[in-house]
């Protein structure tokens, strides 16, 4: 079967990764599956993403502008769900991403908002058709 199995985020600071990541995840359809000390994994459509704290970590924030993960993009339903999710999210620890050209940063066929959290993470949040 194609596509993605999991995502696992390592974060350094794992009570505020529940907190921000929770609600952006609760918000777009995603349930808690299971929740140890050190993570908690959110499910929704076959695949699951993982918040995790490792004693590895090299860094404290991510640098979204460095090789590797940009950001990761969810389906965000209808484009009032889009709007309103994106009206919460500064009030759940996440700053919106270019409102100057929103809902059409990535292009005049494309609604969609992007979040950036506090540890420097982005998620972008895309309308149903686009």
């Amino acid at each position: 079967m194609p596509g993605f199995h999991h995502v696992e985020l390592w974060v350094a600071d794992l009570d505020q990764a529940r907190l921000e990541w929770g609600w952006l995840l609760q918000q777009l359809g995603f349930a808690r599956e299971s929740e140890w000390p050190e993570g908690e994994s959110w499910s929704a459509g076959g695949a699951y993403l993982t918040l995790t704290t490792s004693p590895n970590l090299s860094r404290d924030d991510h640098d979204r502008r460095a090789p590797g993960v940009n950001h990761l993009a969810f389906h965000g339903g209808t484009r009032e769900h889009v709007d309103a999710v994106m009206a919460a999210a500064s009030e759940h620890g996440w700053t919106p991403l270019y409102h100057d050209r929103y809902p059409h940063a990535g292009g005049p066929d494309h609604y969609a908002g992007w979040l950036e959290n506090s540890a420097g993470a982005k998620a972008e949040i895309v309308a149903d058709g686009s």
